[in-house]
């Protein structure tokens, strides 16, 4: 993919006289857009190219994050066409290139990544500032050509005005008259205009790529061709760790259509003409596999009893996560203490498109194209596994079918280049079954929390001490920033911490380490420790006879958009008014990602487990890009948590993934999901994540709902088969 045009600090004419690009660089931008950069580069005044007009208006922005359905190709772009004043009707969209050192995300170090909820919030400010830029570039060029002070020009919806003179250009016809003197001017954040002036943020604009994908057209990964193309399927290691011993494809290689059996250091490969004819091969390879992986002893619900019986050692010190106040003193001092321990299984993703890849190596080049996260993983997978220089490596970024933490991880793209590596010119497409993504799944964290909480004689909670024992994500991941840190996992520790007016608090994280690679999921860690924090809020409110909403708002008295969230949906649901015989209410609370959600859910019982009939929603993300996609993000993960809660559960036993498709690994079914409304407060505070937001509060609303119904209190997830 190239850009239409890319120069430095200047308006030039791209392809000829017909498109001209807006080049956007001064240093308060590039300080901070350019946090992508690499810093041996040297080169600090690099262009940042995110807008191009073309003569008859016509404005194309690059959107840098993966779609995977959360719309961020409609959001970028809107939040800098609100204020480059851009008319909307005239925007089209495409991906940008994946070019880390111009479109990299702040909030992951400048890395193209897209995840952790962090898309709108890492580029909130760099896309803002991009399209003012632009906007103030432009009024010189017409300020120059009617001979006029620029401040007496005025920008909208993509005309040019001057009022004296009732002279008016459209943006297209000024950018075909822009030349190399056209003055770009420095920017920063304090010339951003204010929430009340937003004409395109907090209005609903069309998913762009909605289009494509309702009319069938679109094309994720798995449909992305290349001429000459050849496919490949992998038999892996049984138990994550082996390698093969001994390989027999004399069977393989017998079946048509089949042109190469490779073996790898985790397993062996056939490319074939066709996946049907690769996947029929695979499956005839006779395999001996080592025997010395530690994953081998690894059976997960037995490590979870071990992982209880360490959270529960509340005097073994554990790496501080977030701490306030002095816990110790302040349990020492408490009226009375109350405890209560919580537990986790592995989940898997379950994506919908199954994880795939596209290489082709020429000489000493990779192009890629796939369904990723992040361009910059699979570009570092690529030099690790291949050996391929940065600059040498290209990766196409395509639709994702599904994300949720899966693909952030790059364990495809290094099958495809192993495979490329072996058929020099030819692309080559790796594409996983079902069965394989279960074998390979790289699931959420196993986990046991323990939780002390100590109570003063009024029933106020003045001390809270939270363990959380589990197989460590950066650890593993990128253990080197996981030392510098002072061991902050930060994805498995995600919502371990509370705005709660407790005076002492500690949450600690106690590294497991048993062989198996357990990674990122929607949500990840506030999953699970959101859970625990709001289902033993409700249990404390039980035993001081106070309402759960009550003691909320009580605990959020110096927080106003807690209070706000949490007023709201309790009118919303109705809170205080009786439910029909066998229904009940639950409350939680969430504000993870900076983004504070208050969720109630009405639930019954049948058979032993809940039926959640209804789910409200009250959310204050800040400056609300698109309120209807905010809700439409509240409503999906609020389902995806309901899904995980109910029934999933990837147990592990020798190693090895029980499950291994979805007649044993159930989802949430569509005559189980409940309705969902979602209201959208915004609020001038800058934005939060909200991909994941309406996850966390969901598990324990339902066990909240749940006490009410029964007596009893659930504290595992999944809940149990029969309450």
């Amino acid at each position: 993919m190239e850009l239409k045009s890319v120069s430095r600090r200047s308006f030039l004419v791209g392809s000829g006289a017909t498109m001209v690009g807006v080049m956007l660089g001064s240093h308060g931008l590039l300080n901070v857009v350019q946090a992508a950069q690499d810093s041996k580069n040297g080169d600090t005044f690099s262009p940042i190219a995110w807008v191009v007009i073309s003569p008859d208006n016509k404005t194309l922005i690059y959107s840098p994050a993966s779609e995977m359905g959360q719309g961020t190709m409609t959001s970028l772009p809107a939040i800098l066409a609100e204020d480059m004043e851009l008319d909307w009707s005239t925007v089209s969209v495409e991906k940008s290139p994946s070019n880390a050192k111009l479109f990299g995300n702040p909030r992951f170090g400048g890395g193209l990544v897209t995840g952790s909820s962090r898309t709108v919030v890492g580029y909130y400010d760099v896309m803002r500032l991009a399209g003012l830029q632009a906007k103030l570039a432009l009024i010189n060029v017409a300020a120059k050509a009617w001979s006029v002070p620029a401040n007496e020009v005025v920008a909208e919806n993509s005309v040019l005005k001057h009022g004296a003179s009732k002279r008016q250009m459209t943006y297209g016809e000024a950018a075909a008259q822009a030349g190399d003197s056209v003055q770009v001017p420095a920017v920063d954040k304090n010339m951003l205009k204010p929430m009340s002036e937003f004409r395109i943020i907090g209005k609903n604009q069309p998913r762009v790529d909605v289009p494509a994908k309702s009319s069938g057209k679109a094309d994720f990964g798995i449909d992305a061709k290349v001429p000459g193309m050849v496919w490949a399927a992998v038999m892996r290691t049984p138990v994550q760790g082996e390698k093969p011993e001994k390989v027999d494809d004399t069977k393989a290689k017998a079946v048509k259509g089949v042109q190469k059996v490779v073996t790898l250091p985790y397993g062996v490969a056939v490319v074939a003409d066709t996946f049907a004819t690769a996947k029929k091969a695979r499956d005839l390879l006779q395999v001996t596999w080592t025997k010395t992986s530690k994953t081998r002893s690894y059976d997960s619900d037995v490590a979870l009893q071990e992982f209880v019986a360490r959270a529960e050692k509340v005097d073994e010190a554990g790496d501080v996560w977030h701490k306030e106040g002095d816990v110790a003193a302040e349990l020492k001092g408490a009226a009375r203490t109350v405890s209560a321990t919580f537990t986790s299984q592995h989940v898997a993703q379950c994506t919908m498109e199954p994880m795939n890849c596209i290489a082709m190596v020429n000489g000493d080049k990779i192009t890629f194209w796939v369904p990723s996260q992040s361009a910059s993983i699979v570009t570092g997978t690529a030099a690790a596994v291949g050996g391929f220089k940065p600059e040498n490596i290209q990766v196409n970024i395509t639709y994702l079918g599904g994300g949720y933490g899966r693909r952030v991880e790059a364990d495809y793209a290094a099958d495809a280049v192993f495979l490329a590596k072996a058929m020099p010119g030819i692309p080559v497409h790796v594409l996983w079954t079902r069965e394989d993504d279960f074998l390979r799944s790289r699931p959420r964290p196993l986990t046991a929390q323990h939780i002390v909480a100590g109570l003063d004689d009024k029933g106020n909670i003045v001390g809270w001490h939270q363990r959380v024992i589990s197989e460590g994500i950066y650890a593993r991941f990128n253990p080197k920033a996981y030392k510098a840190s002072g061991n902050k996992d930060a994805p498995v520790m995600e919502g371990a911490d509370t705005i709660y007016a407790i005076p002492g608090q500690l949450f600690e994280h106690g590294l497991e380490q048993r062989g198996l690679d357990v990674s990122f999921w929607r949500g990840v860690g506030a999953g699970y420790t959101k859970f625990a924090i709001e289902a033993f809020i409700d249990e404390i409110a039980g035993q001081t006879n106070q309402d759960p909403l009550a003691l909320r708002l009580a605990l959020t008295k110096e927080q106003p958009r807690a209070q706000k969230v949490l007023e709201e949906v309790a009118a919303m649901a109705e809170w205080k008014k009786p439910r029909p015989e066998g229904r009940a209410l639950g409350l939680a609370f969430s504000d993870t990602w900076t983004s504070f959600v208050a969720m109630v859910v009405e639930v019954s019982m049948s058979e032993g487990k809940p039926v959640v009939h209804h789910i409200w929603a009250a959310v204050d993300c800040g400056h609300a890009v698109s309120p209807r996609n905010i809700a439409s993000q509240i409503e999906g993960s609020a389902l995806f948590g309901l899904s995980a809660l109910l029934d999933e559960k990837l147990v592990y036993k020798g190693g090895q993934a029980q499950q291994t498709n979805f007649h044993q690994y159930n989802l949430l079914r569509a005559n189980q999901t409940p309705l969902v409304d979602v209201k959208v407060i915004p609020t001038d505070n800058a934005p939060g994540g909200i991909g994941e937001a309406g996850l966390p509060p969901v598990a324990p609303a339902v066990a909240n709902a749940v006490a009410k119904l029964t007596g009893k209190r659930v504290r595992t997830l999944p809940f149990p088969k029969e309450i």
